[in-house]
């Protein structure tokens, strides 16, 4: 079974217990009045990795992604807000995260939010301020701090945060009055939700008040994911998530991503880059989920010819007849999967299977096509299509590599005239023989 590295518990460790059929799952999507980054996705790639490894053991996985739709300037509200959950939806599709089956926005829970905020008043984790915002008292909760290290007597006010209405300078707003539409009507005035709160209550009503795992990206993790903790497990009385887990941060050519400055590529610029989208998610699974990225333009073009090259190779061993997959390999890689999301070293051997030339090339297609059912890199796309190999065209392919294996230099020159007659034409790279059909 999966095991992850558990952020608030510092140690990998099992996400489900033995036997468990179903699994729950929060995140938190795109903030309002931001663009989609690569780091949003990466986020998205995370919890769609932990979906694809715990799915194909039959377990059920319940995925709920908050958004948080409260924020923006008003001339964002509506129309343009919801061309900004859209966009993000349909590059999220791009690059093969399933959708989950929760999306619900802050705006439509706001009823939720308004009994949570009640009841921890009623409980003292929460008072009203003299200006008609509610705040939560972190002194209140005793295990603050322990998903990020920030303890309430380490914190200091930051600037134009401290005011009179704060006791703590931990201390964070659960509801804010304003003159502003949108705004709802509550036991405290004329409002909005705060920051943290429409996540809980998001997490609360979709999942129920025991939550298997939440994902994230690192930068979420203070102060929103620790005040989440706070408020969730405050009103229920319980731990509410089992585990946390999040991926780690995310730059590109060195440079801090910022979805308002645009710090990156997004993902449209990726594609008008003449690159496959789901470059991006194989360049992704180059690394460790949780590891400090640099991205670059370079390792996006890497990897485009990396899925170029798979999806040729499958659709080559497509030609050959089927056999079954090698277990030793395949299992060595579920294993992978398994360790934390080892990806890199899932790839790499994955890597040595395609080389093998002792695999049957029938074997190698199951088995990197029962592997993409994780990978997700879409490697059968290829298969049937008019420029797939021309009839023989397998058969040579499958030669040559042995020929050069040999030292038959001569003979491997020879198929490659062959193939080229053929119209596939064919170069040798570090990771080996590499063809593509020429356009007719």
């Amino acid at each position: 079974m999966l095991r992850l590295y558990d952020t608030r518990h510092r140690r990998v460790e099992p996400v489900l217990p033995q036997g468990a059929r179903s699994m729950r799952v929060y995140g938190c999507g795109p903030a309002a009045g931001r663009v989609t980054s690569l780091g949003d996705l990466r986020a998205g790639l995370l919890a769609d990795l932990v979906r694809r490894v715990v799915e194909r053991r039959g377990v059920r996985v319940v995925r709920c992604l908050g958004l948080t739709d409260l924020g923006r300037p008003p001339a964002g509200h509506g129309t343009e807000g919801r061309g900004r959950r859209d966009a993000f939806e349909a590059e999220a599709l791009a690059l093969n995260i399933h959708p989950p089956q929760h999306s619900p926005e802050v705006s439509e829970t706001v009823g939720p939010v308004i009994e949570m905020i009640a009841r921890l008043v009623e409980r003292g984790h929460a008072y009203p301020a003299s200006d008609g915002s509610v705040l939560f008292d972190a002194t209140s909760f005793p295990s603050y701090g322990e998903l990020s290290g920030n303890r309430p007597e380490r914190l200091r006010p930051r600037a134009g945060e401290a005011g009179p209405r704060k006791r703590h300078p931990a201390d964070w707003v659960l509801w804010r009055p304003t003159e502003e539409e949108p705004a709802w009507r509550a036991p405290w005035g004329r409002g909005v939700p705060g920051r943290h709160i429409g996540c809980s209550a998001m997490a609360l009503r979709s999942l129920g008040e025991r939550i298997d795992l939440h994902v994230g990206g690192i930068d979420l993790c203070f102060p929103h994911h620790e005040n989440e903790r706070a408020q969730s497990d405050a009103v229920t009385g319980h731990e509410v998530v089992a585990h946390w887990a999040h991926s780690g941060h995310l730059l590109f050519d060195g440079h801090e991503l910022d979805g308002r400055a645009g710090g990156a590529p997004a993902l449209g610029e990726v594609t008008r880059a003449g690159l496959d989208p789901l470059a991006v998610r194989l360049a992704l699974l180059e690394h460790r989920h949780r590891g400090r990225l640099d991205l670059t333009w370079q390792a996006l073009r890497v990897a485009d010819a990396t899925l170029r090259r798979w999806r040729s190779r499958v659709a080559g061993w497509a030609e050959a007849p089927s056999r079954p997959m090698p277990s030793g390999p395949v299992s060595a890689i579920e294993d992978a999967f398994d360790d934390d999301l080892d990806t890199p070293l899932a790839l790499r051997l994955l890597r040595g299977l395609e080389r093998d030339e002792a695999v049957a090339p029938g074997a190698r297609l199951e088995a990197f096509l029962h592997l993409d059912r994780v990978l997700g890199l879409d490697l059968s796309c290829g298969i049937g299509r008019s420029e797939s190999l021309p009839p023989g065209a397998a058969e040579l392919l499958q030669r040559r590599p042995r020929a050069r294996e040999a030292g038959d230099w001569a003979a491997a020159d020879r198929l490659r005239a062959e193939l080229a007659d053929l119209g596939v034409l064919v170069r040798d790279t570090p990771e080996g023989q590499d063809w593509s059909v020429r356009p007719s």
